[in-house]
């Protein structure tokens, strides 16, 4: 397994609050990330760390913001953080999220 850092598109581009954050990370989840999709370890590198989303923009912990080409596979039809969906989730998250039972709701 080769441990050479792939070539940078952009040189001075890094990600010192990301790296810290997923040293930490590997020390508590499985190759250091939520999904085995991105474990990067497979593709050499390390991932960015998000901190915040809108529209269809990513931002992450160093700064960076990036163009969300993937828009959580799919789900994100309406963009990160659009206006109207977060006020229907606070009004859900006042009445409970999930009952097990069908609700006029979710129709």
């Amino acid at each position: 397994m080769s441990t050479r850092t792939p070539a940078l598109s952009i040189p001075d581009f890094a990600l010192p609050r990301s790296h810290k954050a997923f040293e930490r990370a590997n020390r508590s989840i499985p190759g250091g990330v939520n999904s085995p999709a991105r474990a990067f370890r497979a593709v050499g590198g390390e991932p960015p760390f998000i901190a915040r989303a809108q529209g269809a923009y990513l931002y992450d912990i160093d700064g960076h913001e990036y163009i969300d080409y993937i828009g959580s596979w799919g789900p994100m039809i309406f963009g990160h953080a659009h206006p109207g969906i977060n006020e229907a989730l606070r009004e859900t998250l006042e009445l409970g999220t999930s009952f097990g039972a069908p609700t006029v709701r979710e129709i």
